[in-house]
């Protein structure tokens, strides 16, 4: 998992450890961590060349952590550019926080209005069928009149009796 963290010395011992602030969500959104939480690095880790560190673990940087689920620190590099493409990307372009809630609530608001026209469609919907079952009745009952009807006529139109000869 990633973090962004600051580094930070340990006090009693002088230890060099991470202060993880946020750590990114799996849908690439970060959260803010509630509780504070410190892991300290490896007295050796600053040394191994497989991490990539040069310059990056002085106390107060913010570096980007990967971190593994037994919050065993894989790899840090400095959150600097990290740090200025957000900047670029989102606070140079007027996506102020304000603009982001009322963006929010517009998108709320559209959410809200389309459940409404759902539901209207819906009622409408089901008015439609409950006036096509009336009209299916009405016709079920017309042709039964007419069938009765043409079965009256029919009972009396006798024809006339035949001339004997």
């Amino acid at each position: 998992m990633l973090y962004l963290a600051q580094v930070q010395k340990k006090q009693v011992l002088g230890d060099l450890g991470l202060q993880l602030l946020a750590c990114q969500n799996s849908d690439n959104t970060w959260a803010i961590l509630s509780e504070e939480s410190f892991l300290t690095l490896p007295k050796d880790f600053a040394q191994n060349p497989i991490y990539s560190v040069t310059n990056v673990l002085n106390e107060g940087i913010l570096v980007l952590a990967n971190v593994d689920e037994n919050s065993q620190v894989l790899d840090i590099q400095a959150a600097t550019n990290w740090v200025l493409h957000l900047v670029e990307k989102y606070l140079t372009t007027g996506f102020t926080p304000d603009f982001l809630q009322q963006e929010a609530q517009k998108a709320e608001d559209w959410r809200q209005s389309l459940t409404l026209q759902s539901q209207e469609l819906s009622r409408r919907l089901i008015e439609v069928e409950a006036r096509r079952e009336q009209i299916q009745n009405l016709e079920a009952k017309l042709q039964q009149e007419k069938q009765l009807l043409e079965s009256s006529i029919a009972q009396l139109h006798i024809p006339p009796a035949t001339p004997l000869i």
